[in-house]
């Protein structure tokens, strides 16, 4: 029967991290506890291993005290297996220096006759993947109107697509205009331009329960509106996920 220790991030309580597996003695499970107890905290590590006969390698334990190390705290639903001489892991780091990082921590601490699955990856946020969507493309809408462009559609409608995998997350469109004009009758136009991305989005199957709506006329400039281009820039719609 292989040995093999678990962290999970998936636990029984959020922030709390489960270990398990099975060790052949009372002090090869109290040196893992201590350590994970040590690094995450009493509280938050839940006690699942057991003990039976299994057969380790040799310095197996001092080798999986080496592998419980800081480093492990960069992961996100993440998972640490060490099966004999094989060892696992994966989840989420928030860059690629980060897993490289990881990876070379774990490598460094082990010995040639261990082997190394390396399944992490780097996350990419809600907003991250909208942003990258969105680009530097801007929702285009018919001159002084809520009407959208035939290009603005097509923006909003490559958008939907990481709109509607977003679960559990609630989206603000926000709507913006450049300075001509009256105040007033730019944040009714910049609401009902957001209300008009919201119904188009709706229709391509994105909860309207999720999205909320703003107008801010002219407030927030990205740009001059001494220009052309600048005042383009500013007439724009914006998407945020809310946090």
């Amino acid at each position: 029967m292989a040995q093999q220790a678990a962290l999970p991030v998936a636990t029984p309580k959020p922030g709390q991290i489960l270990v398990s597996g099975t060790v052949p003695d009372e002090t090869s499970k109290a040196g893992i506890l201590a350590r994970l107890r040590d690094l995450y905290g009493a509280e938050n590590v839940v006690d699942q291993i057991a003990v039976g006969p299994v057969v380790l390698p040799a310095n197996w334990n001092t080798y999986v005290q080496k592998l419980i190390s800081p480093s492990l705290k960069m992961i996100s639903r993440g998972q640490l297996k060490v099966d004999g001489n094989t060892v696992s892991v994966r989840g989420e780091v928030g860059n690629e220096a980060q897993r490289q990082q990881i990876a070379s921590d774990i490598a460094t601490s082990l010995n040639p006759t261990y082997t190394v699955n390396n399944g992490l990856r780097v996350s990419a946020s809600e907003q991250n993947l909208l942003d990258t969507t969105l680009g530097n493309r801007i929702v285009e809408f018919e001159v002084g109107k809520a009407a959208l462009t035939p290009t603005g559609k097509t923006i909003l409608d490559e958008l939907s697509i990481p709109l509607l995998k977003l679960k559990n997350k609630k989206l603000e469109i926000i709507g913006h205009t450049d300075n001509q004009g009256l105040r007033a009758s730019n944040i009714a136009l910049s609401s009902t331009r957001a209300e008009t991305v919201k119904s188009y989005l709706s229709d391509k199957g994105v909860s309207a329960d999720m999205i909320s709506t703003s107008g801010q006329g002219p407030d927030r400039p990205v740009a001059s509106n001494d220009t052309a281009e600048g005042k383009a820039r500013n007439r724009r719609i914006e998407f945020r996920i809310a946090q």
